[in-house]
């Protein structure tokens, strides 16, 4: 009981810290993730955490990182994004030449930096809308830095990877071009509001991580936040069961289309 209760204060003096309202993820995957970091410290109870994570601004950074599960690859799942160029994308592009397109929850930036070579190869990222964001602001500045290590890029065609990256010491570096055409901005999905009339909304791998009523008010917003049309592509274990209460339609495995 007074375990729970360490726990409990510890949420609460997050979401007064942070607005970030660690009772919409799942408890025991959550409380287990952060027990194992405040113990990597030597903090016996989360009030003691708390404390050093008021005094070192380090604690907090590695905090935010390990809640925010930074776990991010360029085309992550392969066929999956060879379904949106390939299927997806022209029939959007010859409605809207003009697309506005969002990664949510982009992590390290890989995603974003995906859909900017897909654009680019289909020839419409010069005329694209890119929005890119996440709650944590480390990782949004390692993504617009841009510097990646080559195992991160074992999925990237190779063209793409020869047109795109250059090497540099033991790493690769994004093309400026592609940089220009990304805006990067840090937002709480869970409590900010959206912008609207987004073509297609990219959101992987971050849902598994929240309680029910906290996807479902996500679904809601996604749902709010695209053109009728607009597509929204989840993670390969984000299925949604009952896409209709949210106006959308299975458009293929974890493609929605709203209708």
């Amino acid at each position: 009981m007074l375990a729970d209760a360490d726990f409990e204060q510890f949420k609460q003096r997050i979401k007064q810290k942070t607005d970030i309202d660690l009772s919409q993820y799942k408890e025991a995957q959550m409380k287990r993730r952060l027990t194992t970091l405040r113990m990597k410290h030597g903090y016996s109870t989360f009030d003691a955490y708390w404390k050093a994570i008021e005094k070192e601004r380090s604690l907090f950074y590695e905090f935010l990182d390990r809640m925010t599960i930074n776990v991010s690859e360029f085309w992550r799942n392969p066929t999956r994004w060879d379904i949106l160029q390939k299927q997806f994308l022209p029939g959007l592009l010859e409605l809207n030449p003009r697309p506005k397109v969002w990664s949510a929850a982009c992590s390290t930036g890989e995603e974003p930096y995906t859909i900017a070579m897909i654009l680019s190869e289909l020839g419409a990222l010069e005329k694209s809308t890119l929005l890119a964001t996440d709650l944590d602001n480390n990782v949004l500045e390692k993504a617009k830095e841009g510097m990646y290590l080559e195992r991160s890029l074992r999925d990237v065609p190779a063209i793409c990877k020869q047109k795109y990256f250059a090497p540099i010491d033991n790493a690769f570096a994004v093309s400026d071009m592609l940089k220009r055409h990304i805006k990067f901005k840090q937002q709480n999905l869970l409590n900010d509001t959206f912008e609207s009339g987004f073509d297609l909304i990219v959101c992987r791998n971050v849902m598994i991580y929240f309680t029910e009523e906290a996807k479902d008010l996500l679904y809601h917003k996604f749902s709010k936040a695209l053109k009728p049309g607009g597509l929204l592509f989840v993670g390969s274990t984000e299925q949604i069961f009952t896409p209709s209460q949210y106006r959308f339609e299975t458009a293929d495995t974890f493609f929605y289309r709203k209708v």
